[in-house]
């Protein structure tokens, strides 16, 4: 035991001797953590695994620390099947001592295989699956659910349990025992357990009360028990002789009272036990629709999950290979590319160019996309932008400004550097009278190219529009 202060060994004094610090306490507190985990061990080693967790907790609410007694509680949580708390105490451990500790082949030995962790899994799900189906008193398909939990995890003590309550709610009482003896195979002191496997024996085996044996009591008489009468029989009583007629008719008498008992009494039982016989197969029969109704409406809903999958991976496929698709796009950006290379034709670039802007969003496509399409807007925007530029201002001098306008766009569209495209922009909405557009294109004029000739001009235009 180190000390909590310095961490050194401590001796049998009630004082570390390193630093001084008063450790009696602190050693009264482990002792009693391990005390609990010698406990927790020694009920474990006799399948007391209820008991075990228990004294287990206990001795972590004194010392958190207690690495074996935390590794141990995840070892008795996995034997009851419970799987996920298992898992959490084994994480925890690592986590307070992730170097030379046993929890990490505990959580190896789980999480290595692919397979069991699927079984836990569908454990879990089933478990939780039967549980609705309880609170939806659909106890036949719950126990279906919890027959298939206990198939991939027959160690799961919640889940005999719950089968047990279910059997008991059904007056299934051998099936109820079966499931609590199972309970108890593996945690012999569960006290969930005990109580129903009480109830159970209580319905089973019932108390007849004390039977006699037929001791004679004294030389005069026998005493003895049928069933829940006392009978005394005198001893040398010899009865009296009976003539043959009232035999024969003491057995004609039998014979009617045996076939009334049989016609009220037998017969009645048999009918009853077979509409019950009836019944049980009615019950059969409607468990099985139910499974077979449920089974039929979870392959419709993959069905429909899988015929919505196909429909989103169409419509994928569809915008990279349909019209307007990406690939299609990539195509267009190609062979821009290539018509640039071999002829040097910018306007014929240009105009691949302008059918990719019109087909896809620029900014939302990949990065060596969108550098590939800047470089060749780059390369041609000079001039194509003085091109333009020369169309457009022709239409302006022939007061053709609407043509001229379209013009003059495209050409600072390719050439945001292209000053006197810009500036007969501005002029060109002054002249058609589209004062918004006019005074903002000079003030942009102004902003991009301060201190030039046409700057001045354009702040002496804002001041006559402004001033009409």
């Amino acid at each position: 035991m180190n000390c909590y202060n310095c961490g050194c060994r401590l001796s049998h004094h009630d004082f570390c001797t390193a630093c001084g610090a008063d450790v009696g306490l602190y050693k009264r507190i482990m002792n009693i953590s391990n005390l609990y985990y010698n406990e927790g061990l020694e009920k474990a080693t006799v399948r007391d695994l209820t008991g075990a967790v228990t004294s287990l907790r206990q001795s972590l609410k004194f010392n958190k620390n207690n690495i074996d007694a935390r590794n141990l509680l995840g070892l008795v949580y996995f034997e009851m099947g419970e799987v996920v708390a298992a898992l959490s105490e084994w994480v925890i451990s690592k986590n307070m001592r992730p170097q030379k500790n046993v929890a990490d082949d505990y959580i190896g030995m789980v999480q290595s295989n692919a397979s069991r962790l699927e079984s836990i899994n569908a454990t879990i799900k089933k478990y939780n699956q039967a549980l609705v189906y309880c609170n939806q008193d659909s106890k036949d398909l719950a126990i279906i659910q919890l027959k298939k939990v206990l198939s991939l995890n027959p160690k799961f003590v919640r889940a005999h349990q719950l089968l047990a309550l279910l059997y008991i709610d059904s007056e299934q009482w051998d099936k109820a025992k079966r499931e609590l003896v199972k309970c108890c195979n593996i945690d012999t002191n569960n006290t969930q357990t005990l109580r129903y496997m009480k109830i159970v024996d209580a319905v089973l085996e019932p108390d007849e009360g004390v039977r006699g044996d037929g001791k004679r009591k004294n030389e005069e008489a026998v005493r003895y028990q049928s069933d829940n009468e006392i009978i005394i029989q005198p001893l040398n009583v010899k009865e009296p002789k009976r003539s043959g007629v009232g035999t024969l008719f003491n057995v004609a008498i039998g014979l009617v009272i045996g076939l009334a008992a049989m016609y009220f009494l037998v017969l009645p039982a048999s009918i009853s036990a077979e509409k019950e016989k009836a019944n049980d197969q009615v019950k059969q029969i409607s468990a099985q629709l139910d499974v077979k109704t449920s089974t039929i409406a979870e392959l419709e809903a993959e069905r429909n999950d899988l015929e919505d999958q196909i429909t989103t991976l169409q419509n994928e496929l569809e915008g990279y290979v349909g019209e307007g698709g990406t690939l299609k796009v990539f195509d267009g950006l190609m062979d821009a590319s290539k018509g640039y290379i071999e002829t040097g034709d910018v306007l014929a670039t240009a105009n691949y160019l302008e059918e990719i802007d019109e087909t896809i969003d620029i900014s939302k496509t990949s990065a060596a996309f969108q550098e590939l399409y800047a470089a060749l807007f780059a390369k041609i925007g000079p001039e194509v932008s003085a091109h333009y530029y020369t169309i457009g201002y022709q239409a302006y001098k022939d007061e053709l400004y609407d043509e001229a306008i379209t013009n003059l766009l495209q050409a600072v569209k390719y050439d945001a550097n292209n000053r006197d495209a810009l500036f007969n922009l501005a002029n060109a909405y002054k002249r058609s009278e589209d004062k918004e557009n006019a005074l903002a294109t000079y003030q942009k004029v102004i902003e991009l190219f301060p201190g030039t000739q046409s700057a001045n001009r354009s702040q002496k235009y804002i001041d006559e529009l402004n001033a009409q």
